[in-house]
């Protein structure tokens, strides 16, 4: 296997990196390591606990037949609605719910399972994991995301993607309104040193930017607002974070912001509009999706309480 590291997984130790790209146990990762087996920017890596930087190439060499590697299978029964597809990509609309490929552990019921189901092909692009997965959306935010059903595809997209090239615009309702109709959030997102899974801003963190829009705000049953969200950087959860700390908290949010007075119970954050430039043809290609029922009955109930 041979992957750069993508800014999700930057400052990680190689070890939990390894796990997840590959779906390998801990333990097995530990045993390429110390066997050499690991090379990092083509040096052989010397410690699990070293800490991996976005961009920095990994190639593990896994041997045939290691019963510890996780084989990825297609599954049936994973649902998502597709939105475009052609030989060199496809354009789906994840549902709420769905993880969007495996962890250390956990190879099944996920959106790479799916995938393979319907482009058998994909399997063979990319880390074993994450066929064809380009960029990702947490298992309880909705809407676009773009994959490669070639290598050529995912390279080229891959690049897009650091490049800023890609356009990713989100829905979400927010508790209370912002100050200012529309503004741009400019603050580094770094890993939280009191929780590993939180993330918050941080001097030493990573350049995260976030422009936003308000499209309506409601008094009743509390005060609410529907934003429009680009990212401009791509980093974990840095519109949670980001609208958090201006005080407009995401609706539904556990981890950042606020419960929704509709008791949905996850954040109402969607991933509405996608543009890309086609990796082979080159054409400029914008995709929508609508909102998901529980959002959509969110919005009208707000609406029908502020008439």
């Amino acid at each position: 296997m041979r992957d750069n590291i993508p800014n999700a997984l930057h400052g990680e130790r190689l070890d939990r990196v390894i796990a997840i790209m590959t779906g390998l146990s801990r333990s097995a990762v530990s045993a390429l390591i110390k066997s050499n087996q690991v090379l990092r920017n083509g040096q052989i890596a010397q410690s699990i606990s070293e800490k991996v930087v976005e961009g920095d190439e990994l190639e593990v060499h896994l041997e045939p037949g290691n019963s510890d590697i996780a084989s990825l299978d297609g599954d049936s029964e994973v649902l998502f609605r597709i939105v475009y597809s052609d030989e060199d990509i496809v354009v789906i609309d994840k549902p709420v719910g769905l993880v969007v490929h495996p962890g250390a552990g956990n190879n099944h019921s996920t959106l790479a399972n799916g995938l393979i189901h319907h482009f058998p092909e994909m399997a063979a692009v990319g880390p074993i994991n994450r066929p064809g997965i380009v960029h990702r959306l947490d298992k309880d935010t909705t809407g676009l995301l773009v994959c490669a059903r070639t290598q050529e595809a995912l390279e080229t997209l891959t690049v897009a993607l650091g490049e800023r090239e890609i356009e990713r615009v989100y829905l979400t309702i927010v508790a209370g309104r912002p100050d200012a109709p529309k503004g741009t959030i400019d603050a580094p997102i770094g890993r939280s040193r009191r929780a590993r899974t939180r993330m918050t801003i941080s001097e030493e963190g990573r350049e995260a930017r976030t422009h936003y829009e308000l499209l309506e705000s409601w008094a009743n049953p509390k005060e609410a607002s529907l934003l429009r969200c680009k990212l401009e950087s791509g980093r974990t959860h840095q519109i949670r974070v980001h609208l958090r700390a201006i005080n407009t908290p995401v609706l539904g949010d556990s981890i950042y912001g606020k419960p929704d007075p509709f008791g949905i119970g996850r954040p109402l954050l969607h991933a509405a509009e996608l543009s890309f430039q086609h990796p082979v043809s080159k054409k400029n290609m914008s995709f929508l999706a609508p909102m998901p029922p529980d959002f959509e009955m969110a919005v009208d109930t707000f609406r029908a309480r502020n008439i």
